[in-house]
């Protein structure tokens, strides 16, 4: 028997949604604060995946300006009907502030896609659309109760027609769901299919942590009512314990693949070094079986295993990447993402061919809402080492570097600063935890020193090295055993996974650093 190794999308990659045309398979997830938004993924056998760019990726579709961290995008659904995809999603500007959803299409899912369609009077998050046999489209989300909330986070799923030629929701609303169970919180992410004679919804419920879970109910009509899964929740790991290899496993979508078997892609998340998940939620596959009209997860197991059967499809393996990226294209790689949305020029991989520039700007990596002169990528291993070669010269109050982070109030800079002028240039190690910056770490460049500087960062679980050298492969430590649980959602909160990029910063807004490659490479 074939098998695959899970997660199938490693790393920051939370709330999949999944459709397919044909023999081929899309796949997008949430980005929250992170610019460009969307990551738009495609296969041919569900396991192995590419990805083909971003559904977000211009400015006028998407002004993260000054939206806090973990806001943002949140939650996209992708469909396809009748030649055209469709990927529609909630724009979450603050934490108190409006909730906003709007959908997107094109007809080539590598992009171009469209700007963006504003629905009116669509309360709610997690957004999903679902194309009728009869080519009528609707939406579904959630939203408070009409009753009000009879106990915390309780919400409702409700639907609406969705009017493709107006580009609005029309008609009138109807609910659809009010609690699988007495007293779960957190009924979200809704999605609606047909399968035989059944309208099936299933649904995100518990919250997106330790309580996290998928059920569902059916109808035989679309408006319901919908009675619920006896076997409900038919997923979630919360009975396995805290200790659990797998954890918050959720927030699931449905596919059939084209050789008839079910599929069930969802978030989960892999904690390591005690109850850290510092890669945040990651995208998952499990088989899914129906059974007298209801659907079943992993049958004989119902949970979501690290090594599970692959589908009955021929394997389809795309190029590997290569570990280092050496900036020797005219366009950022894919796995590549800013904080927001850049404000000005950011970066140029044309000025110094070869080299990333990164443009100084006055905009610290501790400013919320900001958007710092950072290029980064997703931590997708529990251990892995980072490095990279800088060539700067820095201005008066200016840092270069790399950073490791979660958020702008718990990350780790490994920087190289002249902030302290009666010592010359210094490399140091600082560490912001909840927003308070501390210098575990500084030692003076020596005077045979030069512009050009090696950094490396080696992650052996949660402990951390932190090293730097005037000449490639000659390191020299600089911090040893430091504790990574900081860039984990446990300890920063929020909703992503940790980052590992460059950035440089500068008080005068002048000058840029160049970086020569940058590797990530799991150990």
């Amino acid at each position: 028997m074939r098998t695959f190794r899970n997660p199938i999308l490693p790393g920051f990659y939370p709330d999949p949604s999944i459709c397919r045309v044909d023999e081929d398979y899309y796949m997008v997830t949430s980005t929250f604060e992170y610019f460009p938004g969307v990551p738009i993924f495609h296969s041919r056998d569900l396991v192995n995946w590419r990805q083909i760019g971003h559904v977000l990726d211009r400015p006028s579709q998407l002004d993260l300006s000054g939206v806090p961290a973990s806001r943002g995008i949140y939650a996209p659904t992708i469909r396809y009907h009748e030649g055209v995809f469709y990927m529609v999603t909630t724009f979450v500007e603050s934490a108190a502030g409006a909730r906003r959803n709007f959908y997107v299409t094109t007809q080539d899912p590598a992009g171009p896609w469209s700007e963006p369609n504003w629905l009116e009077e669509a309360p709610g998050i997690d957004p999903s659309l679902f194309f009728d046999t009869d080519g009528r489209a609707y939406y579904t989300g959630n939203r408070m109760p009409p009753g009000g909330q009879r106990y915390p986070k309780h919400m409702e799923i409700w639907l609406q027609e969705l009017d493709l030629d107006k580009k609005q929701l029309v008609g009138p609303t109807y609910s659809l769901w009010d609690g699988a169970l007495n007293g779960i919180h957190a009924q979200e992410g809704p999605h609606l299919y047909k399968v035989g004679e059944w309208y099936y919804l299933l649904i995100a419920e518990g919250g997106t942590g330790f309580t996290h879970s998928v059920t569902v109910a059916r109808s035989r009509s679309l408006t319901g009512p919908y009675e619920t899964g006896k076997t409900n929740p038919i997923l979630t790991h919360r009975h396995l314990g805290r200790g659990a290899d797998i954890v918050n496993v959720g927030h699931a979508d449905l596919v059939e693949a084209h050789n008839g078997e079910w599929w069930l892609v969802c978030l989960g998340s892999r904690p390591y070094g005690g109850p850290f998940r510092n890669m945040g939620r990651e995208t998952f596959l499990a088989p899914l079986a129906w059974e007298e009209g209801w659907p079943v997860v992993n049958p004989g197991k119902g949970i979501i295993e690290e090594v599970m059967r692959a589908p009955n499809l021929p394997e389809h393996r795309w190029p590997s990447a290569s570990s280092c990226d050496n900036f020797d294209r005219f366009a950022l790689d894919n796995i590549w993402c800013f904080i927001r949305t850049p404000a000005g020029e950011l970066y140029s991989l044309r000025e110094r061919p070869g080299f990333l520039r990164l443009k100084s700007k006055p905009v610290r990596m501790t400013e919320e809402g900001a958007n710092p002169a950072f290029v980064g990528r997703r931590q997708q291993h529990a251990s892995f080492a980072v490095r990279t070669a800088l060539e700067w010269e820095p201005a008066n109050k200016s840092e270069a570097g790399i950073v490791f982070l979660s958020s702008h109030a718990y990350h780790y800079r490994l920087e190289i600063a002249d902030a302290i002028a009666e010592e010359g240039r210094v490399i140091r190690l600082v560490r912001t935890e909840a927003g308070i910056e501390t210098t575990l770490a500084q030692s003076p460049l020596p005077p045979e020193a030069g512009s050009r500087m090696y950094l490396k960062l080696e992650a052996y679980g949660q402990k951390l090295t932190f090293s730097y050298g005037i000449e490639s492969e000659q390191w020299k430590v600089l911090a040893e055993g430091v504790d990574g649980t900081i860039v984990s959602t446990d300890v920063a909160g929020g909703f992503t996974g940790a980052m590992i990029g460059m950035f440089t910063v500068c008080e005068a807004g002048i000058g840029a650093a160049d970086f020569d490659y940058f590797e990530y490479a799991p150990l």
